[in-house]
């Protein structure tokens, strides 16, 4: 019998806990359950295995961290708006590491659910571009543009990967500053 007040939900989040702590390569079911205070058995009644827990968490990550953007850029357009998404990724990805890396992954041919909240993390990115006047073609290229320099930026700086001393901050600026002149070029 399933555990009284654990639901798929809870061990779904519990997971993600784990996978922020101790990076998601590293999460076990054996882990989960400890933290869900059940055995390993017990555990599989409330989930099929470690590949639907890390697509749980993926789900779950990116409907985070589609609200963070849609937050971060409520009211603003143009390049405040560029900025103010970058940081919230670059936020996001810093706070929820072992989310984090759930989300890159792109969902699996046929999972409606997880290409649901994908799709809705797209139509924020590219309402943050409106500005940018970007349609079809271009406003693909420019997200994944935008996508492939925060989370290279992001994954960089998650592994500690920046050695020289200049301040990652400036160098973070001047990352939108240029995503930002190749937007308004692609826009014209």
């Amino acid at each position: 019998m399933p555990r009284a007040g654990l639901t798929p939900e809870r061990v779904i989040a519990e997971a993600a806990a784990v996978a922020d702590e101790t990076g998601l390569e590293r999460l076990t079911l054996a882990a989960v359950a400890k933290r869900c205070g059940v055995s390993l058995p017990g555990l599989y009644k409330h989930v099929e295995g470690l590949a639907a827990v890390k697509r749980g968490i993926a789900i779950l990550a990116v409907g985070e961290m589609t609200a963070r953007l849609a937050a971060a850029t409520s009211g603003v357009t143009g390049r405040d708006a560029l900025a103010e998404l970058s940081a919230a990724y670059r936020a996001y990805a810093a706070a929820r590491p072992g989310r984090y890396a759930a989300s890159v992954r792109a969902p699996a041919p046929g999972d409606g659910e997880h290409a649901a909240v994908a799709e809705q993390a797209v139509a924020v990115v590219a309402s943050a571009f409106k500005g940018y006047r970007l349609d079809g073609g271009d406003l693909v290229h420019a997200i994944r543009m935008w996508r492939i320099a925060c989370h290279g930026f992001a994954s960089l700086e998650s592994g500690t990967a920046f050695g020289l001393p200049e301040s990652l901050d400036e160098t973070f600026g001047r990352l939108v500053d240029a995503l930002d002149e190749a937007f308004r070029t692609m826009g014209r």
